[in-house]
C-alpha cells in the first residue's frame, strides 16, 4: 500500500488486567506478563518452555499494567483522538482481546466511580466541556447512536422492538462510506441526555455468562457520535465540520475448552470468532502492504470498520491482555495481532462542508420559522398600531433593527387580550341596542364570534410556531455557553496541565525507542579493533547474537504453525458441533414437514451476494405490487366466517343445521317466573301440544325461551339460547 504525505499509522497501546481470584487459586504462581512503561515494551515468558528460551518481547506505542489508572490511558491515548473529532475528522477506539480481559471495563468502567470511569464516558464529558469553552460564534450539534453485532445481525439497541424486528442492512455511500440504515440518531443536548441513551442501548444488549467470565459480552457493540460543528470562515461564509466518533467494545475471542459455552452461547461464540478471525485477516492483509485484496466483505463487523482500517479516520486499538499462565496461547495471539495493526496506514482527512451534515438542515429550519414568527408579529405589531390610531411609519435607519423577542411576544399577548375586550364590549352594545332586530343581532354576534375564533387560531398557531423554532434551537449547542456547572477556571487549568503531561510522557517515550534504536545501529559504526583476538571475539558476540535471533525467529514460526493448527482444531471442533445440529434439524424437517410446505420453501429462497446471505423471494413480485390486494380477502363471499371442508360436506348432504353458514340468532332470555301449579296426567300428556296463547295455559305461565317449536335447541347452562332456522 502506498503511503501518502498525509497517511497515519494506527496507534496500538496493550493494557494487562491484575490475576483474578480464580486464577490465583487454580492457577501457578506469578504471571507471565511483564510491562515496561518507559519504552512502551511487553516482555512475555512462556510457562512451559526451559529457563534459557529467551523471552518475546513486543514494542507499542504505550503500554499500562495492571496498577494503571483509567485516567491516565485516556489522557495520553485517546484525549488526542477526541480532539481530532472535535476538528472534523473521523476516529475509532477499540477494544481487542480475549474474552475476560477487561475490554468492556476498559471502554465504560464503572460509571458512578469518577477514578474508574473508562474511556467513553470520559470521551462524553470531554466533548460537552469543550463545547462549553468554544467560541460563541460557534454552533454545536452532537448525534448519537448505539448498535450491536449479534449473530452477523446488526441489531439497533435503541429501538425498543429491536428484538422482533429484523436486521438493519449495511450501505455504502461515496461521501460517507459504509453506513446503517434507517438506524436510531438522537440528539444530545448534555453529558446526562447522552448517558441515557448509552444506559438504554446497555440494557438491551446481549450478554450472558461463562465459565470464564461472568458477564461475558456475546455482541460486538458500536456507539457513534457525531459531531457537527458550524463557524465562520474567512469568506464570511458558514462553515460545517462533522466529526465522527466510533467507540467500539468488540467482544473477546474464547475456545469452547475453557468457557465451557453449549447451545445457544456455542453458536455465540462461532458467530464471534469468525467475525474477529474475519477482523484479523483484513489486519494481516493491510499490515503486509503487498496483498491487492483486503477482505472488509468477509464479516459486517470489517465492513463497519472499513474506514477505521486503512480508510479516512485515525485509529487507536487498545489491546487488552491477562497475565494468567493457563492464558498463553490467546494473550500471544492478541500481541500478535496488535504488532501487526501498528503497520497500517490510515489516510484521515477533514469532513468539510458534507452534503449530508444535519446542522445545516437544522440552520435552515430555524432560518424560515424565525421569518415565519417575524412576519406574524410584523403583521400583529401593524393592527395593534391601527387600532390605537397610530400610523405605520418605519425610519431607513430602523428597518435593521429587530425587537427583543420576549417584548414582541408580550406585545403580541396585549393585542390578543385587546382584541377580545373590544370584541367583548361589541357584543354587549349589540345586545343591549333595542333598536336592531333580533336576525340582525344574530348576525353581528355571529360575525364577532367567527372573529374572535379567528383571533384565538391565529394566536395558537403563533404559540406552535414559537414553541417549534425554540425547540429546534435548543438542539443546538452555542460555544461559550456554560454547559457543565462544575467547569472553573482552576479545573481547566488543571486539564491544561495534565494534558502537557501526557504529551510530554509520549515524547519522552517515543525518544528513548528511537535512541534504542539508534545505539544499536551506532555501536556497530564506532567499533574499532586493536588486534586480531579483539576483532573475533566482537565477531563472535554479534554472531552469537544473531544466532539467538534466528534461534528466536525459528521459535516463532513454530509458535505460529502450532497456533494455527490449534486454530484448526477449534474451527473444525465447532463445525463438528454445528454440523451435528444441522444434521438435527435435517431429521426435523425430513420427518415433520410435509414435502410440498418444504418445496414451497425452497422455491423461495434466494441468495443476495451483496449481504451474502440467503433471503425469501416476496410472496408478490414487484412488478406487481400496485395490484396487489391491500387487505385480508375473505374465506367465502357472502359469509362472514370460514366454512371447514367437514361442514361443507355436511351442508351438501342437508343433514344437521350445524353446519349451515349464519344460521345464528341470538335471543334474550325471558325473565318472568314461571308458575309452579301442578299439571293433571292429562294435561302433561297435552302438553307438547298445547299452543302458545296464555288463555289455554290454564294459570300456567310458560316462558318464551322454554317452550318454542321443535327446532328450537335449549341450553340450560347459558343466560341466553341459541335458536336455529
Amino acid at each position: 500500500m502506498s503511503k501518502n504525505k498525509s497517511s497515519e499509522a494506527v496507534k496500538v497501546v496493550v493494557r494487562c488486567r491484575p490475576l483474578s481470584r480464580k486464577e490465583e487459586s487454580t492457577g501457578p504462581a506469578g504471571g507471565i506478563v511483564q510491562m515496561d512503561l518507559r519504552l512502551g515494551q511487553v516482555i512475555l515468558r512462556n510457562p512451559r518452555a526451559p529457563p534459557s528460551e529467551p523471552q518475546k518481547t513486543f514494542t507499542f506505542d504505550a503500554v499500562y499494567d495492571s496498577s494503571s489508572k483509567q485516567r491516565d490511558l485516556y489522557d495520553e491515548s485517546v484525549r488526542p483522538l477526541i480532539d481530532s473529532v472535535l476538528a472534523g475528522f473521523n476516529g475509532t477506539i477499540f477494544a481487542y482481546g480475549q474474552t475476560g480481559t477487561g475490554k468492556t471495563y476498559t471502554m465504560q468502567g464503572l460509571w458512578l466511580d469518577p477514578e474508574k470511569q473508562g474511556v467513553i464516558p470520559n470521551a462524553f464529558d470531554h466533548i460537552f466541556t469543550h463545547i462549553s469553552r468554544s467560541q460563541s460564534d460557534k454552533q454545536y450539534l452532537v448525534r448519537a447512536s448505539y448498535l450491536e453485532i449479534y449473530l452477523e445481525e446488526i441489531r439497533d439497541l435503541l429501538d425498543p422492538n429491536h428484538g422482533n424486528t429484523r436486521g438493519l442492512e449495511l450501505r455504502e455511500s461515496p461521501e460517507t462510506g459504509v453506513y446503517v440504515q434507517d438506524l436510531t440518531s438522537c440528539v444530545c443536548k448534555s453529558i446526562k441526555e447522552i448517558e441515557e441513551v448509552m444506559n438504554v442501548g446497555n440494557q438491551a444488549r446481549a450478554v450472558g455468562a461463562t465459565d470464564m467470565n461472568e458477564h461475558s459480552s456475546r455482541s460486538h457493540a458500536l456507539f457513534l457520535i457525531t459531531v457537527e460543528c458550524s463557524q465562520p470562515g474567512p469568506d464570511g461564509r458558514k462553515h460545517i465540520r462533522v466529526g465522527r466518533l466510533n467507540l467500539v467494545d468488540l467482544a473477546g475471542s474464547e475456545r469452547q475448552a475453557k468457557t465451557g459455552v453449549q447451545g445457544d452461547r456455542l453458536k455465540e461464540a462461532a458467530k464471534i470468532n469468525l467475525s474477529l478471525s474475519a477482523l484479523g485477516n483484513v489486519i494481516s492483509a493491510l499490515a503486509d502492504g503487498r496483498s491487492s485484496h483486503v477482505p472488509y466483505r468477509d464479516s459486517k463487523l470489517t465492513r463497519l470498520l472499513q474506514d477505521s482500517l486503512g480508510g479516512n479516520a485515525k485509529t487507536v486499538m487498545v489491546a487488552t491482555v491477562g497475565p494468567a499462565p493457563q492464558h498463553y496461547d490467546e494473550t500471544l495471539t492478541t500481541l500478535r495481532y496488535a504488532n501487526r495493526a501498528k503497520n497500517i496506514q490510515n489516510q484521515p482527512r477533514v469532513n468539510e462542508d458534507p452534503k449530508d451534515a444535519l446542522l445545516r438542515e437544522f440552520q435552515k429550519e430555524i432560518a424560515r420559522l424565525r421569518a415565519q414568527l417575524n412576519h406574524r408579529r410584523f403583521r400583529s405589531k401593524q393592527k395593534k398600531e391601527q387600532v390605537d390610531g397610530e400610523a405605520w411609519e418605519r425610519d431607513g435607519d430602523e428597518e435593521g433593527e429587530e425587537l427583543e423577542e420576549e417584548e414582541v411576544e408580550k406585545e403580541a399577548e396585549e393585542f390578543v387580550k385587546l382584541e377580545e375586550q373590544r370584541l367583548e364590549k361589541e357584543n354587549e352594545a349589540i345586545r343591549e341596542d333595542q333598536f336592531l332586530l333580533a336576525e340582525e343581532k344574530q348576525k353581528l354576534l355571529g360575525e364577532n364570534e367567527k372573529m374572535m375564533g379567528d383571533l384565538r387560531k391565529r394566536q395558537e398557531a403563533t404559540e406552535q410556531l414559537t414553541a417549534r423554532y425554540k425547540a429546534m434551537e435548543s438542539k443546538l449547542l452555542v460555544g461559550g455557553k456554560n454547559i457543565i456547572d462544575h467547569t472553573n477556571e482552576q479545573q481547566k487549568m488543571l486539564e491544561m496541565k495534565r494534558q502537557e503531561i501526557a504529551e510530554q510522557t509520549r515524547r519522552e517515550r517515543e525518544m528513548q525507542q528511537q535512541m534504542l534504536v539508534q545505539d544499536e545501529e551506532a555501536v556497530e559504526l564506532r567499533e574499532t579493533f586493536t588486534s586480531l583476538q579483539q576483532e573475533v571475539e566482537a565477531k563472535t558476540k554479534k554472531l552469537k547474537k544473531l544466532y539467538a535471533k534466528l534461534q528466536c525467529t525459528k521459535a516463532e514460526i513454530k509458535d505460529v504453525n502450532d497456533e494455527h493448527v490449534r486454530s484448526r482444531q477449534e474451527l473444525e471442533q465447532t463445525q463438528n458441533e454445528l454440523t451435528r445440529e444441522l444434521k438435527f434439524k435435517y431429521l426435523i424437517i425430513e420427518n415433520f414437514i410435509p414435502p410440498e410446505e418444504k418445496n414451497k420453501i425452497m422455491n423461495r429462497l434466494m441468495f443476495d451476494p451483496d449481504e451474502d446471505e440467503w433471503k425469501f423471494k416476496p410472496l408478490v413480485p414487484e412488478e406487481s405490487k400496485s395490484s396487489q390486494m391491500k387487505k385480508r380477502p375473505l374465506s367465502a363471499v357472502g359469509y362472514k366466517r370460514p366454512i371447514s371442508q367437514y361442514a361443507r360436506v355436511a351442508m351438501a348432504k342437508g343433514t344437521h343445521p350445524r353446519y349451515r353458514a349464519e344460521n345464528i340468532k341470538l335471543l334474550e332470555l325471558d325473565m318472568t317466573p314461571p308458575n309452579t301449579s301442578a299439571l293433571t296426567d292429562g294435561e302433561q300428556n297435552q302438553s307438547p301440544t298445547l299452543n302458545n296463547s296464555p288463555s289455554n295455559d290454564k294459570g300456567i305461565c310458560k316462558s318464551r325461551s322454554w317452550y318454542q317449536s321443535q327446532k328450537s335447541i335449549t341450553s340450560s347452562s347459558s343466560n341466553n339460547s341459541l335458536l336455529f332456522i
